[in-house]
Parts: C-alpha cells; sequence; structure tokens
C-alpha cells in the first residue's frame, strides 16, 4: 500500500470538494478563497462562467486523485499511470514555486496555497518514485 499516494489522492479530493463548495458559497468564498474580485463579481452578477470554470478545476483534482488511488491499488490501474503521475507532479510542484515570488512581494495568499501544493506535491512525487516499479506492473497488454 502506498500511503504517499493515498495522501496525495486524499488531498486531491479535498480539493475538488472544496472547489465545489465555492461555487456553493457564491461570491463570498470566491473572495475568500482567493480567486479574484473579477470571479466574485461575476458570480455574484449570475454569470455561469465563475462556476463552470470552477467545476472544471474540481474534474481535473478529481481525476488527479483518482489517478494517486489507482497508483495506491486502490481502483482499478488507470491508463498511463507512471505518466499521469509524473505530470501531477510536476505541476502541483512547479505551481508551488509561485512561493518564492509570493515571498518576494508579500501576498500571503500566495505563500500559504503556493505551501499547500507544495505538500501536495511532495506526495505524489515521494508516492510515484517509492512505487516506480508496481506502477509498471500491467502496463502493457498481452
Amino acid at each position: 500500500m502506498n500511503r504517499w499516494l493515498i495522501a496525495g489522492g486524499v488531498l486531491s479530493a479535498i480539493a475538488a470538494a472544496l472547489h465545489l463548495a465555492i461555487i456553493v458559497g457564491g461570491p463570498d468564498w470566491y473572495r475568500f478563497f482567493g480567486a479574484g474580485e473579477e470571479f466574485a463579481r461575476a458570480a455574484a452578477a449570475g454569470a455561469a462562467w465563475p462556476g463552470l470554470i470552477t467545476a472544471g478545476i474540481a474534474s481535473v483534482l478529481a481525476l488527479w486523485s483518482a489517478y494517486a488511488f489507482s497508483g495506491a491499488g486502490l481502483i482499478p490501474r488507470l491508463p498511463l499511470l507512471r505518466l499521469g503521475l509524473v505530470v501531477i507532479s510536476a505541476i502541483y510542484l512547479l505551481r508551488g514555486l509561485f512561493l518564492c515570488p509570493g515571498v518576494v512581494i508579500g501576498d500571503s495568499f500566495t505563500i500559504w496555497s503556493s505551501l499547500i501544493v507544495l505538500v501536495y506535491g511532495a506526495a505524489y512525487a515521494i508516492g510515484t518514485w517509492r512505487g516506480w516499479a508496481s506502477l509498471g506492473q500491467g502496463a502493457r497488454a498481452s
């Protein structure tokens, strides 16, 4: 059992659920979670696009959660599992690099969100690295 990938999957699932909660929570939630005033105003005006974008992000995060759970052996093997986990790890870790400019400009949202996604990226990267051999099993059809 790959506890790192399970942790990454749980974290991504929480993030996906939080994005859905933001849609329900409305403009104040968009503001609080750093989506920006344009998103908040559009949501307040009843525009569909903030919810669609946020739901899209939630969908991607849910898919990433499924890849982590697949890598941990909790659900059936997903296609391109190794590649998917490497790409997901890289995206989380690269997003985490926004920590540096956040510190320089003193933006607390950027600092905190970067630290959070660095933890996510570390869980995926360590889990992928530690489970590399088992992630390759079943990769070829007979």
